[in-house]
């Protein structure tokens, strides 16, 4: 007898390969602390998180050109904020960063009254008017005031997070009980709020991974 050919079974497509999700990269200033953050993200998310150091010149521009889908800045973050979503997060105390031999290196605390005759590296911080003129310091990254300070021609007045980033055996930090503080916030563009910023947020602001956006 002749043999029944045999069906051909229909092959089926083979799947598509997944598209691999962009990561989310978050930029962060210099004194800000996004790990605590970054791993309660990784102990949720399956998108990749990345962390880009940036200097707090470049805190807006690292949202404009790309680099960044969010940043971790310090209030104000400049240009056209209207386009920002813009999440305050905390408050920094001013320190001033003096030198051991320094008068101030022996107190807990200052008011801006005790700094008035003081010779400012990075110039006066807002709300102290100096009652001495000023000497004309070149422009100088903070961890190069610090060691200007250090040196004991003058003193720096920076967030506390900052002065101690950039803390040394020679000098020390004392808050300025009447100097503004600092304020540091979560910002990104209004066209890249999706799921994936929006999550990342309710991890900034502590909502558990059972929580829905509020």
């Amino acid at each position: 007898m002749p043999s029944t050919p045999r069906r051909k079974q229909a092959q089926r497509p083979s799947p598509e390969p997944a598209t691999p999700t962009a990561p989310l990269r978050v930029a962060f200033v210099p004194g800000a602390t996004p790990d605590k953050w970054a791993r309660a993200w990784r102990d949720r998310s399956p998108v990749r998180l990345v962390l880009v150091p940036v200097e707090e010149e470049e805190q807006r521009a690292v949202l404009d050109d790309g680099r960044a889908d969010m940043v971790l800045a310090r209030l104000p973050i400049g240009g056209q904020d209207a386009d920002l979503f813009c999440i305050p997060l905390y408050e920094e105390l001013p320190v001033v960063v003096v030198g051991l031999d320094h008068p101030a290196s022996v107190l807990d605390e200052l008011t801006a009254a005790d700094l008035a005759e003081e010779q400012f590296v990075l110039g006066p911080p807002v709300g102290l008017e100096p009652a001495v003129d000023q000497l004309d310091f070149p422009p100088m990254t903070p961890r190069e005031a610090v060691e200007v300070a250090a040196s004991g021609t003058g003193v720096v007045v920076l967030p506390m997070s900052v002065a101690r980033l950039h803390h040394r055996k020679d000098v020390v930090h004392r808050v300025v009980t009447d100097l503004p503080t600092t304020r540091m916030a979560l910002a990104w563009h209004r066209d890249r709020d999706d799921e994936t910023t929006q999550a990342f947020v309710g991890v900034v602001r502590g909502r558990t991974a059972r929580s829905s956006r509020g």
